[in-house]
């Protein structure tokens, strides 16, 4: 089960990837910017995020390395479910949950079918595209029972969305933990979805309904932001706190420390991405990485009771900080606020980190196979994982590899982190993640051409 919940995360940032430029052309053609209408077609992205969600999740899940049929059968999947589902009751949306079942019911159905062999007379429809004509003899009766059982499921949803809200900061609080707190289990981006997409409700000028905090903030809502403000803290001073707090506390190789980490809290500043600066403790020291979730968290509910909003279109850098300030209620207070959070930021990790030894970048062992650069990354962490033959397939996020072992006992976690790795988690007998960087697509590329993968069977 946390293998699938793993998978899940990994398949959802696929549509996520869509999410900068869209977001971007909205915001800087809105009327109040550059007022250029025809930009504005990009907020179609952004109000079909459960057909995305339905093909990268079938893409993701699908056991094959071409993921086109199962990308189609996505699609197929969700729109008949929407459109079944507008038939029996136009009242209904599933929002991102649609967009959930029908990628997971595309995946089953490709899976399954895939070398489905039919008679010669139909053999034009057999194998791989059988699952074509299957996904929507199989959605059609799915459509008519959730037009029946979904009513109670969003009565219940709504009433979570109200009692997060309801809750105020506090409720901003516990989101904003779970978002970090859960980032090395790969689960965050389950949660993040219904967040950003899926909670609330809002009716634009046209008379359209949106769902999801970033959907919602960015057409207009005066409600929506009060979920999202706080990782403008997060990313744009917390992040660089972290970072400084490393650098000046490193012992040796103090030069490559400093460069490291100046680059990781740059991306972190203008991209909102954080992995690169987060996944140099997370593994040495889950202390300090609680306490980077409960300032998180703590951020949030401090710009919550301030009454201080904010949104962005894809990450909480300095980019959408900007773009999006007009939208925001007291969105320049973010700065004196953030500067006090990257003096608490500073101080805690630079004090835990020396009064506990923690050994983060700089402050390791050294050891001369760490320092031994005699052979690429890529083949490097294919000697550490037992060779070519104990690989199944190699997928990657962000910045993790996401590999199927045939054993994963055979992975030497030691020997990974002297190549470089910043973290290794073995999820179970099969799976494991190898912590790179931003990198990791690059890595991922160079160990499939080493081991010549073929999808799974």
């Amino acid at each position: 089960m946390k293998h699938i919940f793993q998978l899940l995360g990994k398949s959802l940032l696929i549509p996520i990837t869509v999410l900068p430029i869209a977001g971007l052309l909205l915001r800087l053609s809105a009327e109040d910017m550059l007022n250029i209408p025809l930009f504005q077609a990009s907020g179609v992205i952004l109000n079909n995020m459960d057909v995305l969600i339905a093909i990268g999740i079938a893409m993701g899940f699908a056991r094959s390395k071409d993921k086109g049929i199962p990308a189609l059968t996505g699609y197929l999947a969700i729109t008949v479910l929407k459109e079944g589902l507008g038939i029996l009751n136009p009242d209904l949306d599933m929002s991102v949950f649609g967009g959930v079942l029908a990628g997971l019911m595309a995946a089953f159905i490709y899976n399954r079918f895939q070398h489905t062999k039919l008679p010669s007379m139909f053999s034009f429809f057999g194998g791989e595209k059988f699952p074509i004509t299957m996904i929507v003899l199989v959605t059609i009766p799915v459509a008519g029972f959730f037009s029946i059982v979904w009513p109670y499921a969003e009565a219940a949803i709504d009433t979570f969305s109200q009692s997060l809200v309801g809750l105020g900061a506090f409720g901003v609080f516990v989101f904003g933990f779970l978002n970090r707190f859960l980032l090395p289990f790969g689960l965050h981006h389950v949660m993040n979805t219904y967040i950003y997409f899926g909670l609330g409700r809002y009716e634009t000028a046209s008379g359209e309904a949106v769902t999801g905090e970033i959907t919602r903030f960015l057409n207009g809502d005066p409600t929506a932001g009060y979920f999202l403000g706080g990782f403008f803290i997060t990313m744009m001073f917390g992040i660089p706190a972290i970072a400084l707090a490393i650098a000046h506390a490193a012992r040796t190789r103090k030069k490559e420390t400093k460069a490291l980490m100046s680059s990781g809290a740059a991306t972190s500043l203008i991209t909102g991405i954080t992995e690169p600066v987060e996944f140099t403790f997370l593994f040495t020291s889950p202390l300090l990485y609680f306490l980077h979730s409960v300032y998180t968290g703590l951020a949030g509910a401090v710009l919550c009771l301030l009454g201080i909003r904010h949104g962005f279109s894809w990450g909480a850098g300095v980019i959408d900080y900007l773009l999006n300030l007009n939208l925001s209620d007291g969105g320049l207070w973010i700065i004196p606020v953030g500067l006090a959070f990257f003096a608490l930021y500073y101080v805690t990790f630079y004090f835990v980190i020396i009064k506990r030894n923690i050994p983060v970048i700089g402050r390791e062992q050294e050891t001369p196979e760490g320092n031994r650069l005699h052979r690429s990354m890529a083949a490097g962490i294919l000697k550490h994982i037992g060779g070519r033959e104990n690989v199944v397939t190699c997928e990657n996020c962000i910045t993790r590899l996401r590999m199927k072992l045939k054993d994963t006992s055979l992975a030497d976690e030691a020997q990974l982190k002297q190549l470089g790795a910043h973290g290794v988690v073995k999820i179970d007998q099969h799976h494991i993640q190898i912590v790179i960087g931003t990198d990791a697509g690059n890595v991922k590329k160079d160990l499939q051409n080493l081991i010549g993968e073929t999808p799974p069977d």
